[in-house]
């Protein structure tokens, strides 16, 4: 088997959030009812003009910054033209000449090590509307038709599956992070086409290109790439290098392969002209400079933030970076006074598993931060115990009432010293020979001793300070 390395390039299209369509006034948002988000202007009924969304340009924009691209002088925007049933115009309104941003770069962690991703280009358009195939009709759905969708084009910088899920993963974060989009792929948010070819390991020349259409899943992504690394190399060991085509393939999530739907030997001449109906403007400065302010913090940046200022694991830092929701929720504890760790341990260990378990989201979980201090504030001043604490978190969200409620001076922690100096006392006082044996070595029954304090105090006895006087009293 020979040596060889593949080169992958991605394209990633992002629908974006907002009230309306990019181009015309109907509502934009995900409908299970066909064809009930739609207005003439999408159906491209005689007559009507598009009006442009400027919140669709505005985070356009603010993504082509975040990406460090360059922004053009102008905007505006050409027609794409090509027939297909779920493109009534006969063309796209998209960006060829001058995308919201060209050249640009950004830092991925792949397995623990920094990747430079080299952005091609980034531009907004519309979506076209989505095809229903069944086995002897195809059913159209103009609710997506006219959606704005964000393409991002990446060089062939990616030379394994890995790679190019991470950057997939990452892109999916930062579109949540920035608020431009919920990033959904069950809502078929997001969805991707793929470039793929094998090269030989010194070789300088790429190898021949084969594109993969419309993957809806980040695990369709590396299933399909690795299958055509794996298709490519072995037709290159046999000797048939030359029955790869430059082709257009879609992957079969039932067989895991690819399988081929056309040739593409040359570029498709789209005729691309500029759009008449959408006068081009002036990008200023202040406008650019007004977007930038409402970059957020991207999660790489927090995820140092939280290792570096908040003294989080990697490990930790990793898994609340990976929903915009958990860091949220995260740092509206930190901000209200909870420990960093405590508040990570809540959300990784208990928080995160229930919602997993219950199907839900944070936007849907009872415990706000506020309601967990009511927990943590308790445990850190020693009036509830963490096996009282972690009682009360579970009643809590079953019973759907406040923490406070369940921390009572009956099921209160015992946490005053001069009382449990008493309790202590009059136990070693009637344990004379346990004390003579924990003496002569055996130590173990240092946790007898434990015990018998918790037994008479029914659990509320504060273990760490039971432990200190034992010690000291013992030792």
């Amino acid at each position: 088997m020979g040596k060889y390395k593949a080169v992958i390039g991605l394209e990633m299209h992002c629908e974006l959030t907002s009230n309306t369509k990019v181009f015309s006034s109907a509502e934009n948002s995900y409908n299970d009812t066909p064809n009930a988000n739609v207005r003439p202007v999408d159906m491209a009924f005689p007559g009507t003009l598009p009006t442009v969304n400027i919140e669709c340009i505005r985070k356009a924009l603010l993504m082509s910054m975040v990406l460090k691209c360059r922004q053009p002088e102008y905007m505006y925007f050409d027609r794409k033209n090509y027939y297909y049933p779920d493109l009534p115009k006969g063309y796209q309104i998209t960006q060829m000449h001058a995308p919201v941003g060209v050249n640009g770069k950004i830092t991925i962690d792949v397995n623990g090590k920094d990747k430079e991703v080299l952005i091609h280009d980034i531009h907004l358009e519309e979506d076209s509307a989505s095809l229903d195939h069944y086995r002897d009709i195809s059913l159209i759905d103009y609710n997506r038709a006219g959606v704005p969708l964000l393409e991002l084009v990446t060089e062939p910088c990616f030379y394994s599956a890995e790679e190019a899920v991470a950057f997939l993963e990452y892109m999916r974060r930062i579109y949540q992070y920035c608020g431009v989009s919920e990033a959904d792929t069950k809502k078929g948010q997001i969805r991707c086409d793929v470039n793929v070819s094998i090269m030989d390991e010194d070789a300088t020349e790429l190898g021949t290109k084969v594109e993969m259409k419309n993957i809806n899943s980040f695990a369709n992504v590396y299933d399909a790439i690795n299958y055509e690394i794996k298709r490519q190399t072995e037709l290159k060991d046999a000797g048939r290098y030359d029955e790869v085509e430059q082709e257009t393939r879609r992957f079969d999530e039932e067989t895991g392969t690819t399988i081929r739907m056309r040739s593409k030997v040359d570029a498709i001449d789209y005729k691309y002209f500029v759009e008449p109906n959408i006068p081009k403007y002036r990008i200023t400065k202040e406008w650019l400079d007004e977007i930038k302010k409402d970059i957020p913090m991207l999660p790489r940046e927090r995820k140092e933030y939280y290792i570096n200022k908040l003294g989080l694991s990697e490990y930790d830092a990793n898994i609340i970076i990976k929903e915009k929701d958990y860091a949220d929720y995260f740092e509206e504890c930190v901000n209200i006074g909870i420990n960093p760790k405590t508040a990570a341990n809540y959300l990784i260990v208990q928080i995160i598993a229930y919602l997993n378990k219950e199907g839900i989201t944070l936007k849907d979980f009872y415990l706000t931060p506020k309601l967990l201090y009511q927990i943590t504030s308790e445990l850190d001043k020693g009036t509830i115990s963490s096996k009282q604490a972690k009682e009360i978190f579970n009643k809590a969200i079953m019973e759907g009432k406040e923490p406070k409620t369940y921390i009572t001076s009956d099921n209160a922690q015992i946490s005053d010293t001069d009382a449990l100096n008493g309790i202590i006392d009059n136990i070693l006082n009637n344990n004379e020979s346990q004390i003579e044996a924990y003496h002569n070595g055996k130590t173990n029954l240092f946790d007898y001793f434990v015990g018998q304090v918790m037994k008479e105090t029914k659990g509320k006895a504060n273990p760490t300070i039971v432990k200190d006087i034992l010690r000291k009293k013992l030792d």
